[in-house]
Protein backbone atom coordinates (compact mmCIF):
# COMPACT_ATOMS: atom_id res chain seq x y z
CA UNK A 1 0.00 0.00 0.00
CA UNK A 2 1.11 3.31 -0.77
CA UNK A 3 1.40 6.53 0.76
CA UNK A 4 -1.80 8.06 -0.46
CA UNK A 5 -3.50 4.84 -1.32
CA UNK A 6 -7.40 6.05 -1.43
CA UNK A 7 -6.40 9.79 -1.83
CA UNK A 8 -7.57 11.85 -4.54
CA UNK A 9 -4.72 14.32 -5.59
CA UNK A 10 -5.93 18.09 -7.29
CA UNK A 11 -2.09 18.96 -9.15
CA UNK A 12 -1.41 22.24 -11.15
CA UNK A 13 1.13 22.79 -13.35
CA UNK A 14 1.29 19.08 -15.02
CA UNK A 15 2.23 19.99 -18.14
CA UNK A 16 6.47 19.59 -16.94
CA UNK A 17 8.67 20.39 -14.60
CA UNK A 18 7.94 19.56 -11.00
CA UNK A 19 3.99 19.00 -11.98
CA UNK A 20 5.19 16.16 -13.92
CA UNK A 21 6.99 14.52 -11.85
CA UNK A 22 4.51 14.58 -9.14
CA UNK A 23 1.66 13.23 -10.87
CA UNK A 24 4.02 10.46 -11.18
CA UNK A 25 5.10 10.21 -7.80
CA UNK A 26 1.95 10.79 -6.62
CA UNK A 27 0.10 8.34 -8.44
CA UNK A 28 3.01 5.61 -7.83
CA UNK A 29 1.98 6.28 -4.14
CA UNK A 30 -1.82 5.14 -4.64
CA UNK A 31 -3.38 8.60 -5.26
CA UNK A 32 -5.96 9.28 -8.11
CA UNK A 33 -4.36 12.62 -10.13
CA UNK A 34 -6.45 15.59 -11.31
CA UNK A 35 -3.87 17.72 -13.17
CA UNK A 36 -4.54 20.89 -15.45
CA UNK A 37 -2.34 23.30 -16.87
CA UNK A 38 -1.74 26.20 -19.79
CA UNK A 39 0.25 23.95 -22.26
CA UNK A 40 -2.42 21.44 -23.26
CA UNK A 41 -0.31 19.57 -25.38
CA UNK A 42 2.27 18.52 -22.33
CA UNK A 43 -0.16 18.28 -19.88
CA UNK A 44 -1.69 15.34 -21.97
CA UNK A 45 1.74 13.88 -22.62
CA UNK A 46 1.77 14.17 -18.54
CA UNK A 47 -1.87 11.94 -18.27
CA UNK A 48 -0.18 9.51 -21.43
CA UNK A 49 2.91 8.95 -19.24
CA UNK A 50 1.33 8.64 -15.87
CA UNK A 51 -1.30 6.09 -17.27
CA UNK A 52 0.97 4.19 -19.17
CA UNK A 53 3.17 3.24 -15.91
CA UNK A 54 0.23 2.15 -14.37
CA UNK A 55 -1.27 5.45 -12.33
CA UNK A 56 -4.49 6.67 -12.65
CA UNK A 57 -4.53 10.11 -13.89
CA UNK A 58 -7.20 12.83 -15.44
CA UNK A 59 -5.92 15.96 -16.97
CA UNK A 60 -7.85 19.11 -17.90
CA UNK A 61 -6.03 22.26 -20.60
CA UNK A 62 -5.89 24.44 -21.02
CA UNK A 63 -6.59 26.43 -17.47
CA UNK A 64 -5.87 29.63 -16.94
CA UNK A 65 -5.33 29.96 -13.05
CA UNK A 66 -5.17 33.38 -12.95
CA UNK A 67 -8.69 33.50 -14.30
CA UNK A 68 -11.11 32.56 -11.37
CA UNK A 69 -13.92 31.67 -13.66
CA UNK A 70 -11.86 29.38 -14.96
CA UNK A 71 -10.21 28.13 -12.03
CA UNK A 72 -14.10 27.77 -10.42
CA UNK A 73 -15.17 25.39 -13.34
CA UNK A 74 -11.85 23.39 -13.19
CA UNK A 75 -12.10 22.60 -9.98
CA UNK A 76 -15.65 21.79 -10.31
CA UNK A 77 -14.33 18.99 -13.25
CA UNK A 78 -11.65 17.62 -11.07
CA UNK A 79 -14.11 16.71 -8.02
CA UNK A 80 -16.45 15.27 -10.13
CA UNK A 81 -13.88 13.10 -11.98
CA UNK A 82 -13.18 10.52 -8.99
CA UNK A 83 -15.47 12.14 -6.88
CA UNK A 84 -14.31 14.16 -4.42
CA UNK A 85 -10.99 16.16 -3.59
CA UNK A 86 -8.39 14.65 -0.42
CA UNK A 87 -5.38 16.86 -1.76
CA UNK A 88 -4.96 20.22 -3.25
CA UNK A 89 -1.01 20.77 -4.31
CA UNK A 90 -0.67 24.32 -6.03
CA UNK A 91 2.35 24.00 -7.67
CA UNK A 92 1.76 25.91 -10.58
CA UNK A 93 3.57 29.58 -11.27
CA UNK A 94 4.43 31.72 -13.31
CA UNK A 95 6.68 34.57 -12.49
CA UNK A 96 8.56 37.21 -14.11
CA UNK A 97 11.87 38.89 -13.14
CA UNK A 98 13.49 42.11 -13.35
CA UNK A 99 14.94 44.84 -10.71
CA UNK A 100 12.43 47.22 -8.97
CA UNK A 101 13.08 50.40 -11.36
CA UNK A 102 13.27 47.99 -14.73
CA UNK A 103 10.21 45.86 -13.70
CA UNK A 104 7.14 47.28 -15.34
CA UNK A 105 3.67 47.29 -13.65
CA UNK A 106 2.09 45.12 -15.71
CA UNK A 107 5.13 42.06 -15.10
CA UNK A 108 4.37 43.11 -11.29
CA UNK A 109 1.05 42.49 -11.96
CA UNK A 110 1.43 39.07 -13.98
CA UNK A 111 3.68 37.79 -11.17
CA UNK A 112 1.39 38.16 -8.26
CA UNK A 113 -1.46 37.04 -10.27
CA UNK A 114 1.00 33.76 -11.57
CA UNK A 115 2.33 32.94 -8.27
CA UNK A 116 0.24 34.49 -5.39
CA UNK A 117 -3.67 34.41 -7.36
CA UNK A 118 -3.66 31.51 -8.76
CA UNK A 119 -2.77 30.32 -5.46
CA UNK A 120 -6.07 31.26 -3.37
CA UNK A 121 -8.22 30.46 -6.32
CA UNK A 122 -7.91 27.31 -6.34
CA UNK A 123 -7.53 26.87 -2.61
CA UNK A 124 -10.80 28.52 -2.45
CA UNK A 125 -13.24 27.04 -5.09
CA UNK A 126 -11.47 23.65 -3.51
CA UNK A 127 -12.15 24.86 0.29
CA UNK A 128 -15.93 23.13 0.43
CA UNK A 129 -14.76 19.77 -1.43
CA UNK A 130 -12.37 18.95 1.17
CA UNK A 131 -14.53 20.11 4.24
CA UNK A 132 -16.92 17.74 2.25
CA UNK A 133 -14.29 14.72 2.77
CA UNK A 134 -13.74 15.31 6.27
CA UNK A 135 -10.59 17.03 5.93
CA UNK A 136 -7.81 17.21 3.74
CA UNK A 137 -3.99 19.20 3.00
CA UNK A 138 -3.41 22.09 0.80
CA UNK A 139 0.35 22.09 0.16
CA UNK A 140 0.75 25.23 -1.75
CA UNK A 141 4.81 25.70 -3.58
CA UNK A 142 6.51 29.06 -2.63
CA UNK A 143 10.20 29.64 -2.59
CA UNK A 144 12.86 30.45 -0.76
CA UNK A 145 12.59 34.04 -2.46
CA UNK A 146 9.82 34.55 0.75
CA UNK A 147 12.14 34.00 2.82
CA UNK A 148 15.43 35.68 1.76
CA UNK A 149 16.79 38.23 -0.61
CA UNK A 150 18.76 37.33 -3.58
CA UNK A 151 21.23 38.92 -5.61
CA UNK A 152 19.98 37.36 -8.86
CA UNK A 153 18.07 36.98 -10.61
CA UNK A 154 16.36 40.21 -9.27
CA UNK A 155 12.95 39.07 -8.16
CA UNK A 156 10.85 41.95 -5.89
CA UNK A 157 8.06 40.43 -7.42
CA UNK A 158 8.70 36.67 -6.90
CA UNK A 159 9.71 37.52 -3.50
CA UNK A 160 6.62 39.52 -2.52
CA UNK A 161 4.32 36.63 -4.08
CA UNK A 162 5.92 33.87 -2.47
CA UNK A 163 6.34 35.59 1.08
CA UNK A 164 2.07 36.26 0.44
CA UNK A 165 1.59 32.09 -0.45
CA UNK A 166 4.04 31.05 2.91
CA UNK A 167 1.85 33.80 4.97
CA UNK A 168 -1.24 32.72 3.31
CA UNK A 169 -0.57 28.88 4.18
CA UNK A 170 -0.60 29.98 8.32
CA UNK A 171 -3.96 31.04 7.55
CA UNK A 172 -5.19 28.42 5.97
CA UNK A 173 -4.01 26.24 8.47
CA UNK A 174 -5.61 28.20 11.19
CA UNK A 175 -8.82 28.35 9.51
CA UNK A 176 -8.85 25.01 8.11
CA UNK A 177 -8.11 23.26 11.07
CA UNK A 178 -11.56 22.76 12.81
CA UNK A 179 -12.29 21.36 9.56
CA UNK A 180 -9.87 18.88 9.52
CA UNK A 181 -7.58 20.67 6.82
CA UNK A 182 -3.62 20.68 6.95
CA UNK A 183 -1.86 23.50 5.40
CA UNK A 184 1.84 23.17 4.38
CA UNK A 185 3.68 25.23 2.19
CA UNK A 186 7.04 23.70 0.61
CA UNK A 187 9.99 26.58 -0.19
CA UNK A 188 12.41 25.12 -2.62
CA UNK A 189 15.76 26.32 -3.72
CA UNK A 190 17.17 26.43 -7.15
CA UNK A 191 15.56 23.42 -9.36
CA UNK A 192 17.34 21.89 -12.19
CA UNK A 193 14.04 22.59 -14.25
CA UNK A 194 14.59 26.39 -14.63
CA UNK A 195 18.66 26.05 -14.65
CA UNK A 196 18.16 26.28 -18.19
CA UNK A 197 16.58 29.64 -18.46
CA UNK A 198 19.46 31.38 -16.78
CA UNK A 199 23.01 32.60 -18.17
CA UNK A 200 25.99 31.32 -16.81
CA UNK A 201 27.27 33.27 -14.24
CA UNK A 202 23.69 33.54 -12.09
CA UNK A 203 23.45 29.53 -12.62
CA UNK A 204 27.20 29.46 -10.92
CA UNK A 205 26.43 32.24 -8.61
CA UNK A 206 23.25 30.04 -7.28
CA UNK A 207 24.98 26.92 -6.85
CA UNK A 208 27.54 28.85 -4.98
CA UNK A 209 25.18 30.02 -2.58
CA UNK A 210 23.80 26.40 -1.48
CA UNK A 211 25.83 24.54 1.00
CA UNK A 212 25.78 21.47 -0.76
CA UNK A 213 26.80 23.79 -3.98
CA UNK A 214 24.79 22.35 -6.70
CA UNK A 215 21.08 22.52 -7.71
CA UNK A 216 18.13 20.19 -6.71
CA UNK A 217 16.38 17.81 -8.49
CA UNK A 218 12.40 17.97 -8.69
CA UNK A 219 12.24 14.59 -6.82
CA UNK A 220 13.75 16.07 -4.41
CA UNK A 221 10.68 18.40 -3.89
CA UNK A 222 8.53 16.21 -4.53
CA UNK A 223 9.02 13.21 -2.51
CA UNK A 224 8.79 15.38 0.46
CA UNK A 225 5.37 16.79 -0.76
CA UNK A 226 4.19 13.05 -1.04
CA UNK A 227 5.14 12.56 2.93
CA UNK A 228 3.48 15.72 3.94
CA UNK A 229 0.28 15.07 1.53
CA UNK A 230 0.36 12.05 3.50
CA UNK A 231 -1.50 10.78 6.88
CA UNK A 232 2.34 10.06 8.25
CA UNK A 233 2.88 13.43 8.20
CA UNK A 234 -0.66 13.83 10.41
CA UNK A 235 0.35 16.66 12.91
CA UNK A 236 2.52 19.19 10.53
CA UNK A 237 0.25 22.17 9.68
CA UNK A 238 1.41 25.60 9.25
CA UNK A 239 4.81 24.90 8.57
CA UNK A 240 7.05 26.31 5.75
CA UNK A 241 9.81 23.37 4.86
CA UNK A 242 12.52 24.86 3.15
CA UNK A 243 14.27 22.55 0.59
CA UNK A 244 16.97 24.73 -0.72
CA UNK A 245 20.52 22.82 -0.09
CA UNK A 246 20.54 24.76 3.25
CA UNK A 247 20.76 27.73 1.22
CA UNK A 248 18.82 29.95 4.23
CA UNK A 249 21.04 28.27 6.58
CA UNK A 250 23.83 30.91 6.24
Amino acid sequence: MGLLTGKIALITGTAGGQGRVAAHVFTREGAQVIGCDLNAEQNEATVREVRGGGGDMTGFAPVNLTDPAQVERFVADAAEAYGGIDIVYNNAALARFGTVPDMSIEDWHATIAGELDNTYYVTKYAWPHLVARGGGVILNIASMAGIIGFPAPPMSAHAAANAGVIGMTRQLAVEGAPHGIRAIAISPGAIVTREADLDAVTRETIASRTLLKRWGRPEEIVEVAAFLASDRASYITGANIPIEGGTTAW
